[in-house]
């Protein structure tokens, strides 16, 4: 049984996905969930029993198994599980897994922090890299808060995006969408090398 640090998420990741641009949206929401346990501590909120490199993980891991599940969406997450069983994987980072494409697989609903956290900053980030490739300097750090909103505002403005999951970020984090903007945005921008933007 190995553990499951961010090293071996890293290399379970690599192992299974092989597209760049797919690896670089897990690494964006590592990076925004290791972001939002800060963000909670800070505004004394219970973050679990997971640790933030534990948060981090998860986001690396959340879609780890996308690439090869995305004709069979239904075994989406339900293979990533199958891999975990060779790691010493706390049940409570199962339950997010669990809880992450629910809509087809309907394992979990999303009910901590954590697990809502994920599901409204997972699109978010794909958002914000949409954002960042229509600017001149296709750059991470000329993208403001301002201008995201700007976007998000704008239906036409990839479509794909499901606002409304973005959005519940106010009823169920309790956080505005302003300010979940922010603190996506800016642990992207932190990252942006390994991001490639």
């Amino acid at each position: 049984m190995q553990n499951l640090t961010k090293e071996t998420a890293i290399k379970l990741l690599e192992v299974n996905m092989k597209n760049q641009n797919l690896r670089r949206h897990c690494y964006a929401v590592g990076k925004a969930l290791s972001a939002y346990f800060d963000y909670y501590k800070s505004q004394n909120l219970d973050t679990g029993k997971l640790s933030k490199e534990q948060w981090e993980i998860i986001g690396i891991l959340h879609d780890a198994d996308w690439e090869i599940t995305t004709n069979n969406p239904e075994q989406h997450t339900l293979m990533l599980m199958g891999w975990l069983k060779d790691y010493d994987t706390p049940e409570e980072m199962m339950n997010v897994f669990r809880s992450h494409n629910t809509k087809i697989t309907e394992l979990r609903e999303p009910e901590t922090l954590l697990e809502w956290t994920l599901e409204c900053c997972d699109e978010l980030t794909g958002f914000i890299v949409a954002v960042a490739l229509v600017m001149p300097e296709r750059k991470l750090d000329v993208v403001t808060t301002e201008r995201v909103l700007k976007k998000f505002r704008q239906k036409e403005f990839a479509r794909q995006v499901d606002r409304e999951q973005i959005q519940q970020c106010e009823s169920k984090v309790g956080i505005d969408v302003n300010t979940f903007i922010e603190i996506t945005l800016k642990a992207m921008q932190e990252n942006s090398e390994l991001l490639g933007l």
